[in-house]
């Protein structure tokens, strides 16, 4: 199957499961126990990158705040256009999120430029292989590859996990996913 079909279908597994009632009634404790995994793993992190969720999307918020109460930075991606690279910019509680690139809530741009050294990437898919599927546009790749050190951990519900996402030569495998149900990696 082709990353533009794998990622019509997985999306579909998404919305799904945005439509059905009994996940939106437990969606505060799936996400709860999902952020519980990455809260476990921050280890020495220092500063800590997250994003604001599309509505379908794992919402990172109680990761954030956590990270908060332990006295890390938190970055939110900035994307001017499809050309420039991702940037990491600082985020505190309070902020003005203004909409970037694909509607997606963003820091303003002249907010501090941070290197993050652990990233909560958002996806559309994962396997077991610990392979990411984005939303196409590689400014995740881009970014990991630009910062080599730092650890990414990928947010996913169950139900976007695949059997295999196809790669290509410059994507950037994650270190760990959590889920609703488990965390995959070391």
């Amino acid at each position: 199957m082709s990353k533009t079909d794998l990622r019509r279908d997985l999306r579909q597994r998404r919305a799904a499961l945005a439509k059905n009632a009994a996940w939106r009634d437990d969606l505060l404790v799936h996400t709860l126990f999902l952020s519980d995994h990455v809260v476990q793993r921050l280890g020495d992190a220092t500063c800590i990158a997250g994003y604001v969720g599309d509505g379908e999307e794992v919402d990172p918020t109680p990761i954030l705040f956590a990270a908060i109460d332990r006295g890390l930075h938190v970055a939110l991606p900035h994307v001017s256009d499809r050309d420039s690279p991702l940037r990491f910019l600082r985020w505190e509680p309070g902020d003005v999120l203004v909409p970037g690139l694909f509607g997606l809530l963003q820091p303003r741009s002249d907010a501090e430029e941070i290197s993050p050294d652990l990233i909560l990437a958002p996806l559309v898919g994962f396997d077991r292989r610990l392979t990411r599927l984005g939303r196409g546009a590689g400014f995740y790749d881009r970014a990991f590859a630009a910062l080599p050190n730092a650890r990414r951990f990928g947010l996913a519900w169950s139900a976007q996990e695949a059997d295999v996402i196809p790669t290509d030569p410059w994507d950037v495998p994650l270190h760990g996913i959590a889920t609703e149900k488990e965390w995959i990696g070391a």
